[in-house]
C-alpha cells in the first residue's frame, strides 16, 4: 500500500515537473542553462554534495579577523543592513577584523527581501571596491546579498540576467573564479551559510527569482548562537517554520535518480537535485531538532540551549535543501511573496512588509511524509514536528520570512 502510494505521488511529481508553468527560483530543470542530454538516459544517475565549510561554536565570531589573515585578505567588504549595523554580531566582526590588521570598507544598504535593484546596487559597491574578501552577516537577505555582489563583481562583464534562473534570466553556469566570502548568520531559518543560491524579487515581473549555482556558495559559515539571543519570540518562530519548511521539504522531493533530463555535462546539473541520501540524514535530524527546541526557543529567549540548536538545525536544514532543493510549499509561495506588500508582523521592525508563507500540515502528514519516512527506524519520531508545533503562545498566523 505504502508502496503504490508513494509511486503515485512520484508520478504527481513529474507531472508537475513537465507542466508549463516552472517555479523560476526553485525549479530544478530549469536552475542552469541548457546543455541536457538527448541520449538514451531519460533521468539522472548522480547526485552532487556541495556545502560551505561550516564552523559552530558559542564566541566563534572573533574568529573572522584571524580567517581573512589567514585567507590573505587585504580589502574586504562587510555587507549588512542598518539595524544590524548597530548590534553587537556586526561590532564583534569588526572588532576582529581591526584586532586582525584587516582593511574593511563596510556596506549596510542591504534591503531585507531583496530586489534586483538592491542586488544592483550592492554589485555596483562591490564593483568599486575591488574587494578580495567578503564578509556577511545578518540573515538570508544579507548572505544572498553577498554571493550576488561576489559573483558579479568577480565577473565584471556579465549582465544581471545572465545567471539569474531562466526562465526569467539566461542561467548560464558559473565558470569564473569568486573571492572568499564568510557568512556569519544572526537569524535562524534561511541556512543560507550552506547554499549556493541567491534569491530576490524581480520588480518589474513582481515574482521572486533567484540565481543558483554551486559557485556562490560561501567560503565558511561561523555559526555563533550567541547570535540568536538578540532575536524577538515571533522572529525565532517565523525562522523556524522556515527551517521546518526546508527539512520538510528536501526530504519529500522527488529523488534524484527520477529527475529528467540527464544532464550530459556535471556543470549543468543544478545545485538542486533532488532526494538524495545524504540530504535525507541532515533533513531528518532537523525536524528532530525542531521537534524538541523550537517551541523552547520561542518562549524563552534566554534558553541558550534551544537557541544553539535552532542555529544549527538551520544550518542542516541548508546542507539537506540546498542540495536537493525545495517543492511545492516554496513554489505556492512565490506567486503570493511577489504580490502581497503591506502585511508587516508584530515585532518585525523591518522597513518592508513580510511575506505569508502556506504550509498545509494536512498536505505533508497525508501525502508525503508516511510513505518516505517508512525508510527510517521510527515514521512516528520524526512526524513528530508536525504534531507538536501547535505554538500556543500565539493566535497569530505564522508569517515566514523567506
Amino acid at each position: 500500500m505504502a508502496a503504490a502510494s508513494r509511486a503515485r505521488v512520484a508520478h504527481l511529481l513529474r507531472q508537475l515537473q513537465r507542466a508549463a508553468c516552472k517555479c523560476p527560483a526553485h525549479s530544478h530543470t530549469y536552475s542552469q542553462a541548457p546543455g541536457f542530454s538527448s541520449s538514451e538516459k531519460t533521468t539522472d544517475y548522480a547526485f552532487e554534495m556541495a556545502v560551505s565549510n561550516i564552523r559552530y561554536g558559542a564566541g566563534v565570531t572573533k574568529e573572522v579577523g584571524m580567517d581573512l589573515q589567514n585567507m590573505g585578505a587585504k580589502n574586504v567588504c562587510l555587507m549588512t543592513d542598518k539595524n544590524l549595523s548597530r548590534l553587537p554580531p556586526v561590532q564583534v566582526v569588526m572588532d576582529s577584523l581591526v584586532k586582525n590588521g584587516i582593511n574593511f570598507k563596510v556596506y549596510e544598504d542591504v534591503r531585507v527581501e531583496p530586489t534586483d535593484t538592491s542586488f544592483k546596487d550592492a554589485i555596483e559597491f562591490a564593483r568599486k571596491g575591488s574587494f578580495d574578501a567578503y564578509v556577511a552577516v545578518g540573515g538570508g537577505s544579507t548572505i544572498d546579498t553577498c554571493k550576488a555582489a561576489n559573483l558579479y563583481a568577480s565577473s565584471p562583464h556579465s549582465e544581471f540576467l545572465d545567471y539569474v534562473n531562466t526562465p526569467i534570466g539566461k542561467g548560464k553556469p558559473v565558470s569564473e573564479p569568486l573571492k572568499p566570502l564568510i557568512a556569519v548568520p544572526t537569524t535562524s531559518g534561511t541556512g543560507s551559510e550552506t547554499t549556493g543560491v541567491a534569491i530576490f524579487d524581480y520588480e518589474c515581473l513582481k515574482v521572486k527569482t533567484g540565481i543558483a549555482s554551486r559557485a556562490i556558495k560561501p567560503t565558511l559559515g561561523l555559526i555563533d548562537p550567541l547570535h540568536t539571543l538578540h532575536m524577538p519570540s515571533q522572529v525565532v518562530a517565523n525562522s523556524g517554520f522556515d527551517v521546518l519548511c526546508h527539512a520538510l521539504e528536501s526530504y519529500t522531493a522527488l529523488p534524484y535518480h527520477m529527475r529528467s533530463p540527464c544532464p550530459s555535462n556535471p556543470i549543468t546539473r543544478p545545485a538542486y537535485q533532488g532526494s538524495n541520501p545524504i540530504s535525507d540524514i541532515w533533513a531528518v535530524h532537523a525536524l528532530r531538532i525542531v521537534a524538541k527546541y523550537l517551541k523552547r526557543a520561542v518562549r524563552n529567549p534566554d534558553d541558550l540551549e534551544a537557541r544553539s540548536n535552532m542555529h544549527l538545525a538551520s544550518t542542516f536544514a541548508g546542507i539537506g535543501f540546498g542540495n536537493a532543493g525545495v517543492h511545492l510549499c516554496h513554489g505556492m509561495s512565490y506567486p503570493i511573496s511577489g504580490l502581497v506588500k503591506t502585511y508587516k508582523a508584530k515585532d518585525y521592525n523591518v522597513d518592508h512588509p513580510l511575506v505569508v508563507k502556506i504550509i498545509n500540515k494536512n498536505y505533508f502528514i497525508k501525502s508525503y511524509i508516511p510513505h518516505n519516512f517508512l525508510e527510517v527506524e521510527s515514521r512516528a519520531s520524526c512526524m513528530q514536528p508536525l504534531r507538536s508545533l501547535s505554538l500556543s503562545y500565539t493566535s497569530q498566523p505564522i508569517f515566514v520570512n523567506s
